[in-house]
Formats: C-alpha cells, structure tokens, sequence
C-alpha cells in the first residue's frame, strides 16, 4: 500500500515539474528563430530602368539586384508582368539574411513602337508582399 503511494507521489513530482518549466527551455529551435525571427526584407539597388533607344525587334534584358535586409529568409513566391512582351526570370531558392540577389527582366520590342513603360511586380513572404519592377524603352522603327 505504501509502496502505490510512493509511487504515486514519485510521478505527481515529476508531471508537476514538467508543467513549471520555463517556456523559454521548452523549444530551444523555436527560441533562436524569435531572436533572429525579424521578417525578411528585401532592399532594391533601383526600381526602375531605362534601356534608352532601341531597334524595334530587338530583345533587351536588365537585371535589379536586391538583398535581404530582414532577418529571415526571403522567397519571391511569384513573378509577373504587365505585357506579354515583358518577361521576369528569378531564382526560387530562399535568399538568407544579408545575401544578395536579382531578377532579370527581358523587353521584346517586336511590334512595339515608341515609349514604352512596362512593369514586373513581385510577390514575396516579406510584410510589404508586393513590389513594383519598372522598365522603360524608347523603341525606333527600323
């Protein structure tokens, strides 16, 4: 009878001290994410590009670099453009705290004519999801 009671008491202690424990020790991998959890956030060399004057028919490319200036890693989730004539190329792998990276956009001029002002917006994981890509090029006739 005592010995069920000692027994008992042994395994009351031992839940009762599993419930005090601190939250801070209960998830070590959890704890280092909320120090360095800041969100991701991702910093633009520039915005917008100018090709200036080009041929009609003639593909251009520019690439805006960026880098993450949050604390987590940032993942450009999607990409797309104003115009079929517009088309945003990107790395899908997440790009770390500090690290650097671009998106390549390519301009097709083929049928166009004239000024032309064509946007990429990109949707990312960081608080500000979207952001505005702008491309302009003056296209000549042959």
């Amino acid at each position: 009878m005592w010995y069920r009671l000692f027994y008992i008491i042994v395994i009351f202690s031992v839940v009762a001290a599993g419930c005090f424990k601190s939250g801070s020790d209960k998830n070590p991998e959890k704890n280092s994410e909320d120090q360095a959890g800041a969100p991701p956030e991702i910093t633009f060399e520039q915005v917008y590009y100018d090709f200036g004057s080009i041929k009609q028919g003639e593909k251009v490319s520019y690439a805006f670099h960026f880098e993450n200036t949050g604390g987590s890693p940032l993942i450009i989730e999607d990409a797309y453009a104003s115009c079929g004539c517009t088309v945003p190329e990107y790395d899908t792998t997440p790009i770390q705290p500090g690290k650097k990276g671009h998106i390549e956009v390519i301009f097709d001029s083929a049928g166009r004519r004239g000024n032309q002002y064509k946007t990429v917006i990109l949707k990312t994981n960081s608080p500000d999801n979207k952001h505005r890509l702008t491309i302009k090029a003056s296209v000549l006739m042959n």
